[in-house]
């Protein structure tokens, strides 16, 4: 029985490493691919002369709320319906005309962020935080509606984009900090743009399927 057991125990620490080892690999050359696409899309956006931050790594797009909104407001500014105008056809088309990366998206977000400074009429943190996630959830929704509903992008990805697009408000959760530690008040109010790549797990290589129909 003992024999037994070793040898079990032997195969399956074989398959694991192989898993695992696959499981590397896989993510590998998904993390590859992105990097590509992102130089891609910094590239395009470099030539347009568009002002906007992409993260080498995850392709990850951040845009100052000057760039985009009102003071204050959730509402598009003259100057950010002409940003998006230009902005939008180089992202989308960007991204799904990438065949190596596009059946791989589970998700691209769209995630509005502001500061922590205090609203005038805001009594309580609580009421500070809720106010904030109405705004940045709102200005999410307004980039989202822009580049759907009026920029010229190619629209055979509609489908698709109507089933991997999310919009989320973060609030203040997020911000981004100086050189000090310090909350960077004007970056931290943006809007980002993220891809998430469907990921591997160890039930897929294994051909499981834990907790699905």
């Amino acid at each position: 029985m003992s024999d037994l057991m070793l040898g079990l125990s032997i195969i399956f620490m074989t398959l694991f490493i192989l898993a695992m080892t696959g499981f590397t690999q896989e993510n590998l050359k998904q993390q590859q691919q992105q990097v590509e696409v992102t130089k891609q899309l910094a590239e395009k956006l470099k030539v347009e002369k568009i002002d906007a931050e992409v993260d080498d790594m995850t392709g990850s797009v951040k845009i100052s709320d000057v760039q985009l909104f009102e003071v204050g407001s959730y509402n598009l500014s003259q100057n950010g319906k002409k940003f998006l105008d230009k902005f939008g056809p180089i992202y989308l088309d960007t991204i799904m005309e990438n065949k190596s990366i596009e059946p791989n998206i589970e998700n691209i977000i769209i995630q509005g962020h502001t500061d922590s400074q205090q609203f005038k009429d805001a009594r309580t943190p609580d009421e500070q935080f809720s106010k904030n996630m109405f705004l940045s959830l709102q200005r999410a929704y307004a980039v989202q509606d822009y580049i759907l509903l009026r920029t010229k992008y190619n629209k055979k990805y509609d489908k698709k984009l109507r089933k991997i697009l999310i919009v989320e408000g973060r609030s203040y959760s997020d911000p981004v900090l100086n050189a000090n530690g310090k909350e960077d008040f004007s970056k931290s109010r943006r809007v980002e743009l993220k891809i998430r790549v469907k990921g591997s797990n160890i039930a897929k290589l294994f051909g499981m399927n834990f907790g699905r129909n």
